[in-house]
C-alpha cells in the first residue's frame, strides 16, 4: 500500500481532530505530503472519521491524479495541493470548521496579536482569505495568497486552514488558533482588546525558540 504511514497518520489525526471538537460530522479534511515520492495522502470525502480506515485514505499527485485508493478524495484537494505547491516548508495541512475560527471567518475578520501565543503562526495575525466556493481552485489560490509565509489563515464564511511540517504540529496549531480566536471574540464582546505590538511579537518569537526541553 502506497504511503502506509501517512495514511495511518491521516486516520489517527482525523479522530483526534474530531475528538478535540475542531470539526463536526464529516466536515473538515487533512492531508500529508511525501515530497520524496511526490504524493499526497488525503482524507476521503464524506466518511465518518471513526469509520475511516487507512485504505480509505486517497493517495494523489498534486495535479489531481489518483495514484491509489478506491474512495473519492476530499472535495478540498485544490486547497491542500496548492499549499504544497507554494510552500516547501510544510508537509501537512489541516482544515477545520471549529466554532470560534469559523465565527471569525464568517465575520471576515483577521485575528490580531491579542495573545503572545499567536506567534506560533509565524506572523502577527491570522488573516482571512477572500471568499470563494468550497472545493474550488479559486478558494485554494485565495488561501495561499492570504496565508503568505504564515502557517494559518481563515477562509471567509467557511473555516480555518493550518499547515506545518507534520500533522501533529498542524493540528496543534489549529487548536491554538481556535483558543485565541475564542479569547478575541469574548474580549471584543466586553470592550476593545489590547493588541501586542509587532516588536513584542518578534521578541516572543525569538524567546519561543528556547521553549521546552533541550534537544539531545
Amino acid at each position: 500500500m502506497l504511503l502506509q504511514k501517512e495514511r495511518e497518520a491521516v486516520v489517527e489525526y482525523g479522530k483526534t481532530m474530531f475528538s478535540k471538537g475542531l470539526t463536526n460530522g464529516t466536515t473538515g479534511n487533512i492531508s500529508v505530503f511525501n515530497r520524496e515520492e511526490g504524493l499526497m495522502a488525503i482524507s476521503p470525502s464524506g466518511i465518518d472519521y471513526f469509520s475511516t480506515a487507512p485504505e480509505d485514505v486517497v493517495v494523489m499527485k498534486l495535479d489531481g491524479t489518483i495514484a491509489e485508493g478506491a474512495r473519492k478524495p476530499s472535495s478540498e484537494i485544490h486547497l491542500h495541493s496548492e499549499v504544497y505547491k507554494s510552500r516547501e516548508d510544510v508537509s501537512a495541512v489541516v482544515h477545520t470548521h471549529s466554532d470560534n475560527s469559523t465565527m471569525m471567518a464568517c465575520l471576515n475578520w483577521s485575528l490580531p496579536s491579542v495573545h503572545y501565543m499567536l506567534a506560533a503562526v509565524s506572523g502577527t495575525e491570522v488573516p482571512c482569505a477572500k471568499y470563494a466556493t468550497f472545493g474550488s481552485q479559486e478558494l485554494a489560490l485565495n488561501a495561499v495568497k492570504a496565508m503568505g509565509a504564515r502557517k494559518a489563515c481563515f477562509l471567509a464564511n467557511h473555516g480555518l486552514l493550518t499547515c506545518d511540517v507534520n500533522l501533529g504540529k498542524a493540528l496543534a496549531l489549529a487548536e491554538k488558533v481556535e483558543w485565541i480566536a475564542g479569547l478575541y471574540l469574548r474580549t471584543k464582546a466586553l470592550g476593545e482588546p489590547v493588541i501586542l505590538s509587532n516588536d513584542e511579537m518578534a521578541r516572543v518569537t525569538e524567546r519561543a525558540k528556547s521553549y521546552g526541553q533541550p534537544k539531545k
